[in-house]
C-alpha cells in the first residue's frame, strides 16, 4: 500500500483523488488528440478524435484502524469519441494509446497505488445530418489511500 502524504502533493491544499485525477489529465494529454476534464462533449469533435475524463465515483472506502486509513477503488471513466470515415481506426488508436498511459506508470507517479484500464463497449450513434459517432466509455479503477474522506 502506497500512502500520499499531504506534503507530497504538488498543491498542499490538493486531495489526494485531486491530485490523481489532474495527473492521470495530464498524462492523457499525451495520447494526440484533445482531452477535456469534466466537461460537456462539444458540438464539434476533431479528425483525431476526443477524450472526456470523468472524474467518476470513489464509492465506499474500506478502512484499517491505526492509523485510520481510506481505501479507494475508485472508479473515474474516459469518455472516447470519434467520427468520420476512419473512426474505427482512430478508435483503435485511442484505445492503444490510454492502454500505454496506464501501462508505462501504474502509480502515477507514486500518487496512486495502481491504476487499471477496462475494455470499452462502443456504439455507434447516428446523428442527424452529420456522421456516424463511435463512441465508448472506458471504466479506469484507482485504487489509493487516503488520512481522511475529504482529502
Amino acid at each position: 500500500m502506497h500512502l500520499v502524504p499531504d506534503f507530497e502533493c504538488e498543491n498542499k491544499w490538493m486531495s489526494v483523488r485531486e491530485t490523481i485525477l489532474a495527473e492521470l489529465h495530464d498524462r492523457l494529454s499525451s495520447v494526440g488528440t484533445v482531452v477535456l476534464r469534466g466537461e460537456a462533449l462539444p458540438e464539434r469533435i476533431s479528425e483525431t478524435g476526443l477524450l472526456i475524463l470523468r472524474d467518476g465515483d470513489p464509492g465506499s472506502p474500506d478502512k484499517t484502524m491505526s492509523p485510520l486509513m481510506y481505501h479507494y477503488e475508485h472508479r473515474a471513466e474516459i469518455e472516447v469519441i470519434v467520427k468520420g470515415v476512419g473512426r474505427n481506426e482512430v478508435f483503435d488508436q485511442l484505445c492503444g494509446s490510454i492502454s500505454d498511459v496506464v501501462a508505462v506508470d501504474r502509480t502515477l507517479n507514486g500518487f496512486c497505488d495502481w491504476v487499471e484500464a477496462f475494455a470499452p463497449e462502443p456504439v455507434d450513434l447516428a446523428v442527424e445530418g452529420g456522421a456516424t459517432i463511435k463512441a465508448a466509455q472506458i471504466p479506469i479503477i484507482l485504487h489509493y489511500s487516503s488520512a481522511d474522506p475529504l482529502k
